[in-house]
């Protein structure tokens, strides 16, 4: 027989929450039919109840009224109209409990007193459905969300975070005045500690390098040399900051980077040690470079 289970139907079938009566059927067990399709009826029930709860947000103080919507739904055949009412509640919820709650924690972090603005949410989201009324189409809309949703991240971010920025906008301030060091258009800054005079990689050529990174304070946060093994790339497939250098820097070279903020990471948080606006400092040892890129 082929298995079924609820994780694979739920999203069809949740939707379809009522129909007559408010309470269990009694089961009346006369033939292989009858005990069969009452064993397949318990067997979707496993993992349900963690669905409801843990994906659905259901309160198990209510459980009558789930199976009251249980029934409806499960009687209401192929009524289309109801199925399309019982999809708009499910959807509905799903924004309530689960879309809503994501937006809010991508953008605003624990910040529970910050929320976007439902009302506007659905005007957007029926737009988009319908097809009709909306202020922009649905490509442009996706692009404006994400640029927005960027702006707004990070100026929460800056809140929390400025120090940082600060810290680095200082450091390569006075770090510009040293002898030795180089100032690239882009802002990155370096230092020569080995003059290479090998190929000079275009951004799309492969490179092998031997790199070492740390944060501000002295914080080693990845190192090649540590691994023992140098990494293999392409000089584009790297933050701007690296590829910045990396075009300027000869094969055979070693050099002392130094990056800033928003030519690394930005406003994100990269692994447990760099937090988000952190120049970061290299070394790179430029290896290779593949000269038929």
């Amino acid at each position: 027989m082929k298995k079924f289970t609820f994780a694979a139907i739920a999203a069809a079938t949740v939707v379809m929450m009522n129909s007559c009566g408010n309470g269990t059927p009694k089961a009346n067990l006369k033939s292989d039919v009858d005990t069969v399709s009452y064993a397949i009826g318990m067997a979707q029930t496993q993992g349900l109840k963690d669905y409801l709860v843990g994906r659905l947000g259901v309160d198990t103080v209510y459980m009558d009224d789930f199976i009251k919507g249980l029934n409806e739904g499960a009687n209401a055949g192929d009524d289309k109209k109801k199925a399309a009412y019982y999809a708009g509640i499910q959807i509905g919820q799903q924004i309530s409990n689960q879309m809503m709650k994501g937006i809010n924690h991508e953008l605003f972090g624990e910040d529970s007193t910050k929320t976007i603005s439902l009302k506007n949410f659905m005007a957007g989201f029926i737009s988009g459905t319908t097809g009709k009324g909306g202020l922009m189409t649905v490509d442009s809309a996706a692009q404006v969300a994400q640029d927005m949703m960027r702006r707004i991240k990070a100026k929460n971010m800056e809140k929390e975070f400025g120090p940082n920025k600060k810290a680095g906008e200082d450091f390569l301030k006075e770090n510009a005045k040293k002898e030795g060091v180089k100032v690239l258009e882009s802002g990155v800054q370096y230092k020569v500690i080995k003059e290479g005079t090998g190929a000079l990689p275009k951004d799309t050529s492969l490179v092998k390098v031997h790199y070492e990174g740390r944060t501000l304070d002295g914080k080693v946060f990845d190192s090649s040399y540590k691994r023992g093994n140098p990494a293999d790339f392409r000089a584009n497939q790297v933050i701007k900051g690296w590829t910045e250098a990396l075009v300027h820097m000869p094969a055979g070279s070693v050099w002392e980077v130094y990056i800033p903020q928003e030519l690394a990471y930005g406003e994100r948080q990269q692994g447990a040690d760099i937090k988000p606006f952190s120049m970061l400092i290299f070394k790179i040892e430029l290896l290779e470079v593949d000269k038929a890129k």
